[in-house]
């Protein structure tokens, strides 16, 4: 054990290379741990190493410094972090904006202990990928690892509905423009419609016979163009948009079936 709120993390990084180097390891998903305790860590890191997805826990820790430092040198590809910390009672929000802002970005799932609605947002709106009730399955956490890490958003019906009101009813700092909606190209929309989808940059470099950095930077110039700043809020807007196209589709039909209607009670009245 290591003192300085963080435990085990240069050991089981070291053992993570040795593993990474042995064949039957490809495909495994590196994850690394934050929670407000040494022992809540372990009992994470054991509940993922059960399950049947392939998962390795390559470090852990319980404060914001011993999480800078284990995720600098592991190269975790996702990191579920408890939004209590030793820390602070919130500081799990905090730390994911931090590494949300370095160069280092693993995928991010934060453990809530309550998924109240103004939990729910504060955790998507620091970027995480996915959250996860304390009260769920170990089996499903392993889960949600397995589907943050090939770019899917892990929430519930019931809390993407949180997130979507929240949008809905705060103003935005950068509205989302539908003059830049108007702006896509051909090639942008067929990007967002995939993103609307679920699909990540692999998928999406796949379908449309792309490399991932050129879909990556199609992304960037969609999110200045409509002004959103995530995978999330794109989706969010194309799924909005898609609705909006549709009623207003639905509209005119309605309209032009009653003109459709007048133009013939008035032709019978001349006869």
């Amino acid at each position: 054990m290591e003192r300085g709120g963080h435990i085990g993390t240069a050991e089981i990084t070291l053992r993570s290379k040795r593993l990474s180097k042995s064949p039957g390891h490809s495909g495994t998903v590196k994850v690394f741990i934050a929670d407000g305790s040494q022992l809540s860590c372990q009992l994470i890191a054991a509940a993922v190493r059960r399950g049947r997805y392939r998962t390795r826990v390559v470090g852990y820790a319980t404060d914001a410094a011993g999480i800078r430092e284990g995720l600098e040198a592991s190269d975790a590809d996702v990191a579920v972090i408890g939004a209590r910390l030793e820390d602070e009672a919130l500081a799990g929000f905090d730390v994911t904006r931090e590494i949300m802002a370095s160069r280092s970005k693993p995928s991010i799932i934060i453990i809530l202990d309550s998924n109240k609605p103004t939990m729910v947002v504060e955790a998507f709106r620091a970027g995480a990928s996915g959250i996860f009730s304390r009260d769920q399955s170990s089996e499903l956490l392993c889960k949600c690892i397995h589907a943050v890490y090939k770019g899917q958003v892990w929430a519930s019906s019931k809390e993407l509905r949180f997130v979507i009101e929240a949008l809905g009813s705060a103003p935005a700092a950068k509205p989302i423009s539908l003059r830049g909606a108007n702006l896509l190209t051909k090639r942008e929309e067929g990007v967002v419609h995939l993103v609307a989808e679920g699909m990540t940059n692999r998928d999406i470099s796949q379908e449309l016979k792309l490399s991932e950095h050129t879909v990556r930077n199609y992304l960037f110039r969609i999110f200045n163009k409509v002004g959103t700043s995530n995978r999330l809020e794109l989706a969010l807007y194309a799924l909005d948009r898609r609705e909006g196209h549709e009623q207003q589709s639905s509209m005119a039909h309605q309209d032009d079936s009653n003109s459709s209607a007048n133009q013939t009670v008035s032709a019978s009245r001349r006869v």
